[in-house]
């Protein structure tokens, strides 16, 4: 069953309880990896495997996301700044234990291509902070190995 959850706001990335980032390098312009992340976004299950779907919704104001396992989530996007930042925000979810969720990815120049960095900001029960915190390299594998992808896949294209 789906619950509503805190409908924080962008200050949300800097004063989680629990923050989570990582980083990682690919050969595309920030142009070209924002265009992928932001408006390609019913392609995100050909790059990030954990996601099964994804497709825009409200007129392109949030998102619809579905996970490996079943998770489900409605998104709202916060700020969608091309070339450097996305944003979004979870609004509602059946994940267990999970009371806030805010993900940022900034992109920025890194020699001839962009450094990627993904922020997971978020709060919930002590039982959901301690499996996330326990979670946490597999989480980053989940996004090493989901760049990683994407940067083949834009490699591929000529992008």
């Amino acid at each position: 069953m789906a619950r509503q959850l805190s409908p924080v706001g962008l200050e949300f990335i800097e004063s989680a309880p629990l923050r989570l980032v990582f980083a990682r390098e690919v050969r595309a312009s920030p142009e070209v990896v924002y265009r992928a992340l932001a408006d390609e976004v019913t392609d995100w299950p050909r790059w990030f495997t954990a996601v099964t779907l994804c497709r825009p919704t409200d007129g392109g104001k949030g998102r619809e996301v579905h996970l490996k396992g079943g998770t489900r989530f409605q998104e709202s996007i916060l700020v969608a700044e091309g070339p450097e930042r996305y944003a979004y925000r979870i609004d509602e979810s059946n994940a267990p234990g999970l009371r806030a969720l805010v993900e940022e990815w900034r992109l920025t120049p890194a020699g001839p291509g962009t450094r990627v960095q993904w922020t997971f900001a978020a709060d919930g029960t002590a039982v959901f902070r301690g499996t996330l915190k326990l979670g946490r390299a597999g989480l980053g594998r989940a996004f090493r190995d989901a760049v990683t992808a994407l940067d083949r896949r834009l490699a591929a294209a000529g992008a």
